[in-house]
């Protein structure tokens, strides 16, 4: 009797395969290639341009950034998750830890602890942002003026420059807020105004060292007009120290905001903040301190994460400036 697979016309050419002995060789190498195909798709992932790319190296970076995300995703998709009503008053005040329907227990007033906390997120963090942006626009354009133009150009923005970093910067966005009445909108350009000359000293050193290279003279040469020169030319070249100065300058932008929240000249009740909830917790810093503890921790979080996320920023753009 035969066993000849081609004297079966059954036996399909699938089967024939299926019944043809591999080797041990072939397994090896099929092995081989999907451990290839594996790394592959590893030096492709986000994580692995991430690391090619210097960033999160080192463990507080990685801590930080993903504490910042995760801060930044409660802030915008928590008040969506998280059914009380952070403002609603109640009859049970100050229920513990653990209670039913209260995870983190209620205020004085009877308000959810957690629903507070997560919704407080979101004008902290917007404030910083919107704040830490209106200085990066107004410091980054006037310090490439200055750094490009140099001449009379430069001593004269300089000098304005000089006279608001004279003001300590908390003070000035005291006078700023009081002046313009508490509020979203003043405390935004407070901040952003106050935080604004730092970063134009510095954006005006980058591009004073860049103006004065070979690529900037050509383009001089050759009639570019300044706008493209400012913004295609020098801009991108020191994009990488500014985005890390930024990124820093975003941690004292939510430290004034919940000091101000916390002076009475920022978020205005009811509408729950991190620095309001300190200071109107602090009565019960005894009798309830998470009350206190709580923001004031997020609040202090957040801020050494933006600094530690901007260090390791600024190793990764800027590795001559930090070597």
């Amino acid at each position: 009797m035969s066993d000849r697979t081609g004297s079966d016309p059954g036996l399909g050419t699938t089967d024939a395969l299926a019944a043809a002995p591999v080797s041990g060789g072939a397994i090896r190498s099929a092995r081989r290639g999907r451990d290839r195909d594996g790394r592959d798709r590893e030096r492709r992932g986000p994580v692995a341009k991430l690391r090619r790319l210097g960033i999160g190296t080192s463990w507080p970076a990685k801590v930080s950034w993903v504490f910042l995300v995760a801060i930044v995703l409660v802030a915008l998709a928590g008040p969506l998750l998280i059914s009380a009503d952070p403002v609603r008053q109640t009859s049970s005040a100050m229920l513990p830890f653990g209670s039913p329907g209260h995870l983190l227990g209620t205020d004085d007033l009877g308000r959810d602890e957690l629903a507070r906390l997560v919704h407080g997120a979101r004008p902290l963090l917007f404030v910083a942002f919107a704040s830490t942006a209106l200085a990066a626009v107004i410091g980054t354009g006037v310090g490439l003026l200055a750094g490009y133009a140099g001449g009379v150009v430069e001593q004269v923005l300089m000098r304005v420059v000089d006279l608001a970093l004279a003001f300590p910067s908390i003070l000035l966005v005291i006078l700023l807020v009081a002046a313009a009445g508490p509020g979203t909108t003043s405390l935004v350009v407070g901040v952003g105004v106050s935080l604004a000359p730092g970063l134009a000293r510095l954006a005006r050193a980058l591009a004073a060292r860049e103006t004065a290279r070979d690529y900037i003279v050509a383009a001089r040469l050759g009639g570019t007009r300044t706008p493209r020169v400012l913004v295609q030319e020098i801009l991108p070249n020191i994009a990488g120290p500014m985005v890390a100065q930024v990124v820093m300058t975003l941690s004292v932008a939510a430290g004034f905001a919940a000091g101000l929240s916390y002076l009475g000249l920022g978020i205005q009740p009811p509408t729950p903040d991190w620095g309001y909830m300190v200071q109107a917790g602090q009565e019960f810093l005894y009798s309830a301190p998470r009350l206190v503890v709580l923001p004031a921790a997020l609040t202090l979080l957040f801020v050494v994460a933006c600094n530690f996320v901007g260090d390791d920023l600024r190793d990764a753009l800027d590795p001559k400036g930090t070597a």
